[in-house]
């Protein structure tokens, strides 16, 4: 019965997060941080309950497997063709400078993973509201799938460093890590051989009049499969949800309305739980203290930093000025990833427990206050652009 009350509470902030959305023009998923984050602070939820954490943590994978869903592996590869150099450069200066302010100002190892993080959840956020047909969030749905692969892979081998230092244990985790993305390409080529030969097995397993939902129950089999899988093998579980997104979306695409059903569902009720539980992390009052905000300041301004370096490096030709502020800005949101290295590290004893408060803030302070930032800047480029095209007389 406490567990129902408290999911009642919970709905009710979901419920009303669309509304504030509307009457404030807030993107709803900081409307959701936003009220997760009162909602504690005045006590009215209580952050102790393990259904709501383990509920959360579904709506992140979730989140992940609708990420999954939108990467399209021609469109990948077309991308490759085009912007494959770019791309190496726009990585290779944002882990370099991150390199750079390690050696500068003496700082924990844990930053160079930390400062480059790349997490899609809060671009998923905007690609629901906005679709993907702008330059920028189309690179920085591709890009930011590459930079949170890269990213998985790094914190998969941090998490082993920090538990089992450079022994035995973390090549073990390093192999099965590569064991992992061979068996996944493999299996992605054979399945693609197969279909090609037989392509009338794509429509026995999920046919085109599904009268009884046999195309979303076998896509829930395969994420809860791949979750599973990752869990068994403890690595990232993450990693599984993106895979089984990027598997039915390349095999299945003959199910236009799939992708849509999944992701209405996911937007609905599961990914909600997640923001509003990221939300609830924040503890309120250490953002009124001056030393943790004013470190956590300097966290999001080395992140966004870094990124505009990178991005004007490598896509200034592409986007132009206007796009690369916001694909850099986009790129700046790495939320629950920061949040999860942060907690490796201070468990490990690598960082103490301020400057674990610093990365929390910092995480938050990017979910909310880039998000803003980001609509803000739209609609000003927007105004502008229909102003310059309006006719004068």
């Amino acid at each position: 019965m406490e567990n129902l009350i408290f999911l009642a509470h919970v709905v009710l902030l979901m419920v009303l997060s669309p509304i504030i959305s509307r009457l404030f023009r807030i993107p709803t998923p900081v409307v959701e941080i936003l009220l997760g984050s009162l909602a504690v602070w005045v006590g009215f939820l209580n952050v102790d309950n393990e259904v709501f954490k383990n509920l959360a943590k579904i709506g992140f994978f979730y989140l992940m497997f609708l990420v999954g869903l939108e990467i399209e592996i021609r469109e990948l590869l077309h991308f490759k063709e085009r912007f494959f150099k770019q791309s190496i450069g726009f990585f290779a200066v944002l882990y370099g400078l991150s390199l750079l302010l390690y050696f500068v100002f003496e700082l924990p190892a844990v930053y160079i993973i930390a400062l480059p993080i790349a997490s899609l959840g809060m671009v998923m956020a905007l690609i629901s509201e906005h679709g993907k047909n702008a330059k920028w969030l189309e690179l920085a749905l591709i890009v930011g799938l590459v930079g949170e692969f890269v990213s998985i892979c790094l914190f998969i081998m941090f998490d082993a460093m920090m538990m089992h230092g450079f022994g035995w244990h973390f090549a073990q985790n390093i192999l099965i890590l590569g064991i992992v993305l061979f068996v996944s390409y493999s299996l992605f080529k054979l399945l693609n051989i197969l279909f090609w030969w037989y392509p009338e097995l794509k429509k026995i397993i999920m046919p085109q009049q599904d009268t009884k939902h046999q195309s979303i129950r076998i896509s829930f089999a395969l994420f809860f499969v791949f979750l599973a899988t990752m869990q068994w093998l403890e690595i990232d579980m993450v990693l599984g949800a993106l895979i089984a997104g990027i598997f039915i979306t390349n095999f299945f695409g003959h199910k236009k309305e799939l992708s849509h059903e999944l992701s209405t569902f996911g937007f609905g009720f599961l990914v909600p739980l997640f923001f509003i539980f990221v939300g609830t992390t924040l503890d309120l009052n250490l953002v009124f203290t001056k030393e943790i905000f004013t470190h956590a300041l300097w966290i999001v301004t080395a992140m966004v930093g870094i990124r505009f370096l990178a991005t004007l490096t490598a896509y200034f030709k592409y986007l132009g000025i206007k796009e690369s502020v916001l694909f850099a800005l986009s790129y700046s949101m790495p939320l629950t990833f920061l949040v999860a290295i942060a907690t490796i590290a201070v468990k490990n004893e690598a960082i103490g427990e301020n400057e674990y408060a610093s990365f929390i803030v910092a995480a938050l302070m990017e979910g909310i206050v880039i998000m803003i930032l980001i609509q803000l800047l739209m609609y000003l480029f927007k105004r502008y652009e229909s102003k310059s095209e309006t006719p004068k007389y």
